[in-house]
């Protein structure tokens, strides 16, 4: 068993443990998921650039792990359910990535894709 699989199956059992598929609609999960990545995005707001080192240790570290791990759970329960490979769909959109932004072209420049 893969570490993605043996992670997906470990979601899965929470929520049944729960009774919550239930309430897993698709646009709740989305949702959830946003909301998610937004709290994310929370911990770094006002942040300065020494405050934002600081999270690379200690509590605020592991404040950014559980909201990136609540990140991750809705990911893995949005694939479970659209029967998604996530492994392979993110190595797939990593080569689609990769054909956008060649390294000979990109090398140390943040343009988009259609800026250069």
């Amino acid at each position: 068993m893969t570490d993605f699989e043996q992670l997906t199956q470990a979601v899965q059992q929470f929520i049944e443990e729960r009774d919550w598929k239930q309430f897993h609609k698709p646009k709740d999960c989305a949702i959830s998921l946003t909301l998610e990545a937004a709290e994310v995005a929370e911990l770094f707001q006002w942040k300065t650039d020494e405050q934002m080192e600081a999270m690379k240790s200690g509590a605020k570290q592991e404040d950014l792990a559980d909201e990136l791990s609540d990140v991750l759970f809705w990911v893995l329960a949005m694939a479970h359910d659209f029967n998604i490979d996530i492994k392979s769909a993110f190595l797939r959109k990593l080569e689609k990535s990769g054909a956008k932004y060649p390294v000979e072209k990109v090398k140390g420049n943040n343009k988009k894709y259609t800026e250069y």
